[in-house]
This record gives structure tokens, C-alpha cells and sequence, in this order.
């Protein structure tokens, strides 16, 4: 049992949307039902999706990534390399929306990832880390190290 877990609130624009994204698509259980929300163990943590399209930024925000170009309003999990295999199957299959296939990232480096980011169809973006070692995502290359 984890002694903490993340929460997260954040704006949607559809409520059916969100349950076939989380729920339906990534497998997610679904928590709580109560009018105008949903809440989800989101790869062991606790999201809560709220009815809210006035507050949705979807793509109208900023990008960082570089060509990746990601969303700087996202947010995701960090998964094993095997589970991010499964997950981006799955997206496949369920024909998501792709911000980001899957690729590698950071090659090379203690930071090598597979890296994918995907819309929820409801003004989100999604991004989903794959590594060998979870906690390499806190991995400081040298070069860093020795400016800091």
C-alpha cells in the first residue's frame, strides 16, 4: 500500500467522453459518481475530471517538447517499459488521439524513455513515460551535475 497518492482536479468538456477515455480506454476504475464530476484511480493515484468547459485550455496553451510539441498543460504517469508497451496497444486499438506517438526520448542517457501523448477528447493532454527503472525519470546526466 503507498503510503501517499497524487491527486489531481482538472477541467473537461464531457463527462461521457471522459469515462470512455479513463475508464473504457486506459482501463481505469472509476470512483465516486456524483453530478458534474468523475473521479478515477488513474495508474494508482486519484484524478477527478470536472464538468467544466470554460475552464478547458486544451490546445489553445503553450508547447514545450520541441518537435514533440507537447502541451505544457498535461499530465501522466511514469510506467514500467512493459506497461507502457500495453497501454500504447491499447490506444491503438481503441484508435486514441494522438498528440505524440510513441517513441524514444533523451537516447542514450540514464533518462532514456519511451514517450507517448495522447488528447482524452475532452481538452486534455495525456503523456505517458516508459523506463526500464520508474525513478530513472529523476536521473541527473553528469553535464548537469556539474553546473548546478
Amino acid at each position: 500500500m503507498a503510503a501517499t497518492l497524487f491527486h489531481h482536479s482538472f477541467a473537461i468538456n464531457d463527462l461521457d467522453r471522459a469515462r470512455k477515455f479513463y475508464g473504457d480506454m486506459l482501463q481505469c476504475p472509476e470512483g465516486r459518481k456524483m453530478p458534474g464530476r468523475v473521479d478515477f484511480n488513474f495508474f494508482g493515484h486519484h484524478i477527478v475530471a470536472h464538468l467544466a468547459p470554460d475552464e478547458v485550455v486544451g490546445d489553445a496553451g503553450k508547447k514545450i517538447g520541441g518537435q514533440l510539441a507537447t502541451p505544457l498543460q498535461h499530465f501522466g504517469v511514469v510506467m514500467t517499459l512493459e506497461d507502457f508497451q500495453k497501454t500504447a496497444a491499447r490506444l491503438e486499438q481503441f484508435n486514441a488521439t494522438w498528440i505524440n506517438k510513441p517513441t524514444i526520448t533523451q537516447q542514450g542517457t540514464a533518462r532514456e524513455q519511451m514517450l507517448m501523448t495522447v488528447s482524452d477528447n475532452c481538452g486534455n493532454a495525456i503523456e505517458f513515460k516508459g523506463l526500464n527503472n520508474i525513478t530513472d525519470v529523476y536521473a541527473v546526466p553528469e553535464r548537469e551535475k556539474a553546473t548546478a
